[in-house]
Parts: structure tokens; sequence; C-alpha cells
């Protein structure tokens, strides 16, 4: 079957050296990402028109947007909150006594839960985790617990849900593989199932979403491209982008109909869009991103820790 090739523009030349992690919040019309080693998270209109970015001060893997106010934030070590005045509270550490580790993926289930995976700095096999982040999060009641989902994975990654949220999509960029999981969010993941293999010569797969119809959506690091799966593993579009690492995707828009992709600079330098925001319009949409919801599920407790702080706000 012949697949429907696509071409993406540039809609901001950020110069970011690992942007990361898009999510469209649909509440304010705005597109939050990050740029990982670079410890920025920054917030675009929907025509990539910057209007903040904040300065958090170490590596931020992911910016959720949270239903009571600005965002949760994964950086190397756990979850912090980060507020729309720029001010920083610790949520929970989950990784602090392993610094060979950091946070490099996550999304919100459709119900609201934070789920995150780990990474290795030199991507060595075998030490990531996939967490669920479980318990109220609430500055009045801070009992939170990060739940192992998975253990022993390459690099985690990309992750979404199918349109009824039964099931999980997980990619393992090291592995090569995006792996379906029934899904409830107050259970463990269900027996997998592999969807799809990507050869490495197309590229590492990385960030995922998926749209109305259930297609998968993923970033090909390295391949300078971005595919469109079937639900039964068949490919069915290629987006095609003048630069060689694209991260991550998501749909938003003020119609939803648009797929925004992050890109990696690798040197800092971000020339020719490498390191910007790209997006082209497929002829399908995708749901904005779920916001953190705090309190969702009581699942345990767990100190805060870690000393209040705050980022700094730049200008656009």
């Amino acid at each position: 079957m012949m697949t429907r090739p696509l071409e993406a523009r540039l809609l901001h030349d950020t110069g970011a050296v690992l942007g990361e992690g898009p999510s469209w919040d649909d509440r304010t019309h705005e597109l939050v990402c990050v740029d990982i080693l670079a410890g920025l998270v920054r917030l675009y209109g929907p025509n990539g028109d910057p209007r903040a970015t904040y300065d958090v001060g170490g590596h931020v893997a992911a910016a959720l947007p949270a239903e009571d106010d600005g965002w949760l934030l994964l950086t190397a070590d756990g979850f912090v909150r980060l507020r729309r005045d720029g001010s920083i509270s610790p949520l929970l550490d989950v990784e602090a006594e392993r610094p060979e580790l950091r946070f490099n993926d996550a999304k919100c289930d459709p119900w609201g839960q934070a789920l995150a995976g780990t990474m290795r700095y030199d991507e060595a096999t075998g030490s990531g985790t996939l967490y669920r982040l479980e318990g109220s999060g609430s500055d009045e009641d801070s009992g939170v617990v990060a739940r192992v989902l998975l253990s022993n994975l390459g690099l985690a990654n990309g992750m979404g849900w199918s349109p009824d949220g039964q099931l999980s999509y997980f990619v393992d960029s090291l592995a090569g593989t995006i792996t379906a999981y029934p899904y409830a969010p107050d259970e463990e993941l269900g027996v997998p199932t592999l969807v799809i293999t990507i050869d490495a010569a197309a590229g590492l797969p990385d960030g995922l979403c998926v749209d109305a119809a259930g297609g998968l959506w993923v970033a090909l690091y390295g391949g300078g491209a971005v595919h469109r799966y079937r639900p039964d593993g068949s490919l069915d579009r290629v987006v095609a982008l003048p630069v060689p690492y694209p991260t991550s995707v998501a749909f938003g828009g003020p119609t939803g109909d648009r797929l925004f992709i992050t890109t990696a600079g690798r040197d800092g330098r971000g020339t020719d869009g490498a390191g910007g925001l790209w997006a082209v319009e497929p002829g399908i949409g995708g749901p904005p991103a779920t916001p953190w919801r705090p309190g969702v599920d009581k699942a345990g407790t767990a100190d805060r820790v870690g000393q209040s702080g705050s980022a700094n706000r730049r200008s656009p």
C-alpha cells in the first residue's frame, strides 16, 4: 500500500539543543514544550509565536499542563510544580540517588494521571523505568507515589492512548519498538502486544501521539521524518523534514488538526530549523493534552523532597 507524503514547515527557529515534549493546552490555546538539556520550558501560540520562556535551572524532560495552574515538570530526578509566575515547588524525587539516570518523556493518561519514563545518560540498555504518579499532589496534601509500571527498559520514550483509552502505546527507543498494553487508570498494565518494530536505518522511534482515528504518529530521531502507522502497524503517511532530529509530536491548534513537531539541534546552534518548532496539517486531527489532575488516585504517600525556588522567566 502506498504511503501519503507530507512536508512540515518551520514555525519558529528556536535553536533548541534538545527540543522535546510538545503539549497543546486547549484552555489557553498554548503549546508548551521543553529544551531538555538547556533546562528551558517554552510557551508558543497556535502559529508558533513565542509567548514566554522559563529557565528552571536544570534538565527538564517534560512540562505537562496542570488543571489547577501552571505545569507539572519532569526534571532529571522527578516531579516538580511550575506556576505561571515562575515559582517552583518540588513534589517528588524519584531518581535522585541514581545520577546516571534522568527522566526523558512524560504524558498524562486520559484520566489526568502523569506517566513518565527514564533513561541512562550513556543510553545503556536495561535501566529505564516507566512510572505513574499517583496521589493528590496538592499543596495541602502532598501525598504522592511513583508507581512502577515497566522496568528494565532501554530508553523509555513516547506514549499515547487509543481514542477509547483502553490501550496504552509505549516507545522503547533503543529496542526500536512501539508496544500496546491494555490500560486502566488504577491497575497494572495488561499483557503487551508488539505493534511496530522500526529498523534502525529509519531512525530511532522517539515521541508519539495518537490521532482521532487511532493512528500512531512517531518522530524518527536521526531519520528526518515523522511516520503515521495504522493501529495494525502498517505505514500510512510520512512527514518529511529537512532537519535530521525530530523528537516528538502533538496535535493542537484552534481546530486540533495541526501536528506540532519538536526537533533537536544537538550542537545548540539550531541553524536552519534544527532545534526548531515545525508543523504540518495532515488532514486529520487529534485530542489536546489531558491536563494533570491532582487527586485522581489516592494510591499512597510520599514526602515532598527538596527546597522551593523559582524559575527565571524570560521574554519571548
